[in-house]
């Protein structure tokens, strides 16, 4: 079938450096990509996008970043609680797929800051 118009390409590094392709719809959040198209990152977008945890956390190289729209004060104060924050980190509950972005490379950093995930490794290390 052939790919309509509006498809853009996301390339997203996991956090085992697996590279997951997929592609997204112009106006879809790179949250609703991941979880749409069932992409195996994990614990990604825990609140639903309603900017109340960090676990969509990306970081985009730096030209990526640039053409990104602006940050608001509240995506600022919740990327403060990212582990791993880069000058290049956004939530991807707030970046908006646009057509310029088509075939970019986003990564998933490799600590979230997931209080389950810590809860799941101390049981391990007690036994």
């Amino acid at each position: 079938s052939a790919i309509s118009e509006d498809q853009v390409t996301v390339h997203f590094i996991n956090r085992d450096g697996e590279k997951l392709t997929t592609t997204a719809k112009e106006g879809q959040s790179l949250l609703e990509v991941v979880v749409n198209q069932n992409l195996a990152i994990d614990g990604f977008g825990a609140c639903e996008g309603t900017l109340a945890c960090s676990t969509c956390h990306l970081i985009f190289d730096k030209e990526a970043f640039q053409k990104l729209d602006a940050i608001s004060d509240e995506e600022l104060d919740m990327l403060d609680l990212a582990y791993g924050l880069t000058d290049t980190s956004r939530l991807g509950c707030q970046v908006h797929v646009k057509k310029s972005m088509d075939g970019v490379t986003v990564r998933v950093p490799m600590d979230v800051s997931d209080m389950r995930r810590q809860l799941e490794v101390g049981k391990q290390s007690k036994q």
